[in-house]
């Protein structure tokens, strides 16, 4: 039982500092060899209704009257508990969704640092005092939401649980997260380090199953007070639809066709790895994942033989054989992305990386193609797999005319040493996040991330997050 080291019963929720054993049951497969792996609870609205209540219990109880040093406490020993615990999350994530060991092992460390980097700033979070009327003393306190409820995708459950679950209890809310039913496992063992390491009992309550079933019910319950999820589109949409019938805020994390704008005067030794490694990492499957590349007329063709030449050398096997890329999560994914390598019959096809290994996993080689029209499906809609285009531009408004061109706009980059350019670019480009001369700068936990238009609302990461998960109160005190 992968699970074990946690000592985790199996198929359970944890619901209020117990583990409870679900009446169903879903199985769980290993993408690496499409065998199964073990088996989660397939929860149920009982189950989320549960879950609420004892969230809200422990807001009434010991967890709402604690004070902002002591959840920091809290969470800084989170997450050292976390990082002592690196190799095994590493080892589950890699073996549940399909993630290199190496890429893995970074996911458990980066979820050490969220715990560590909120647990700092929970009683950073101060109010201001007003200037107001003579005979008032007027100031704004920062006060949790309440319960919030937490659905994750299964991509990067361990780093989205860190900057979403993590900044809530940063704030005192109480939550309530339902994993992808596809990528469980680290989600639960995360909860059994936060509660051996004195979270209090209800303080984090997570039910696994289905979206449609215990997501939905999540998602349109009357007794959570805010929503943060991480996913597709169509499903973020239906989201804020049902918690719109409560009137209460979501936070919005979608999906992206984020560029990397090369020009004439780039530094491409620097850009190279950036350019290929933000669009294969995790095979692809990555919300920020950098799925077209504009490059500039003058280097166009050096940029298309270095990065094919990169993408030859991409080898594709088993996560814990800690390759270039892992398999895709599921045979439906794999389904989804050939689909689309298929509509790009059109294109020509820069290169492909290679596939290593016979084992019956759900493997896709990375795919660059060249010469991509901006408006071409591939250019256009999000792949969520290892797939590239390039696409050739003049100048710099006619980059900017087809970066934008696009419904998303969460992350985008800039290859340039021309000062001005880079000023104007970051302004003019529709994306919540703008990178000059790099990529995901690190993937920093500093950092607010979000999107706008179809890629999302509203900001995780850094204090912005701490912001999201809480309410402003305004008081006005008269005293003559």
């Amino acid at each position: 039982m992968p699970l074990t080291p946690f000592e985790i019963p199996p198929a359970s929720h944890l619901i209020g500092g117990s583990w409870i054993r679900g009446d169903a049951t879903i199985q769980v497969t290993d993408p690496s060899t499409g065998q199964p792996l073990t088996q989660i609870a397939r929860g149920t609205a009982a189950d989320i209704d549960a879950a609420v209540a004892a969230a809200h219990a422990a807001r009434a109880g010991d967890w709402g009257r604690m004070t902002a040093t002591e959840r920091g406490r809290i969470l800084t020993r989170i997450g050292q508990a976390v990082l002592a615990q690196t190799d095994a999350l590493a080892e589950l994530e890699a073996r549940d969704v399909g993630k290199p060991l190496t890429q893995a092992r970074a996911d458990a460390v980066a979820l050490a640092r969220y715990m560590e980097f909120y647990g700092g700033a929970a009683d950073k979070i101060m109010g201001d005092t007003i200037p107001y009327l003579d005979g008032y003393t007027v100031y704004t306190l920062r006060e949790a939401h309440g319960v919030t409820g937490h659905i994750i995708p299964w991509n990067y459950p361990m780093q989205i649980i860190g900057r979403s679950v993590g900044a809530a209890l940063t704030m005192g809310n109480a939550c309530v997260l339902k994993p992808a039913e596809d990528a469980c496992l680290t989600a639960l063992a995360f909860a059994a380090i936060a509660l051996n390491a004195g979270l209090p009992a209800g303080a984090l309550n997570v039910v696994t199953g289905l979206g449609a079933e215990a997501g939905a019910a999540l998602a349109s319950h009357p007794d959570v007070q805010h929503m943060s999820f991480t996913g597709s589109v169509r499903t973020g949409a239906a989201i804020q639809t049902a918690a719109a019938k409560n009137v209460i805020p979501v936070t919005l994390e979608l999906g992206g066709k984020s560029p990397q704008i090369v020009f004439d005067d780039a530094d491409l030794d620097r850009a190279l790895p950036f350019l290929v490694n933000a669009g294969i990492q995790n095979a692809g499957q990555t919300c920020s994942a950098s799925s077209r590349i504009l490059v500039q007329h003058g280097v166009y063709d050096q940029v298309r033989d270095r990065m094919a030449a990169a993408y030859s050398s991409l080898k594709v096997g088993p996560a814990l054989d800690d390759l270039n890329l892992g398999p895709l999560i599921s045979a439906r994914q794999k389904d989804i992305v050939t689909g689309f390598i298929a509509q790009g019959a059109d294109l020509t096809v820069a290169a492909q990386g290679q596939i290593v290994t016979d084992a019956a996993g759900h493997y896709v080689a990375p795919v660059l193609f060249a010469d991509v029209p901006p408006g071409h499906v591939l250019a256009q809609e999000e792949i969520f797999g290892p797939v590239q285009v390039l696409i050739p531009f003049d100048d710099e408004a006619e980059a900017l005319q087809i970066a934008n061109g696009t419904a998303f706009g969460l992350v985008a980059s800039i290859w340039t040493r021309d000062g001005g350019r880079q000023m104007r670019l970051a302004k003019a480009l529709h994306a919540g996040q703008v990178f000059i001369n790099n990529y995901g700068a690190g993937g920093g936990v500093e950092l607010p991330f979000g999107g706008v238009g179809k890629s999302g609302h509203g900001r995780e990461k850094g204090f912005e997050a701490l912001y999201g998960f809480s309410t402003l109160k305004t008081v006005a005190a008269w005293h003559g």
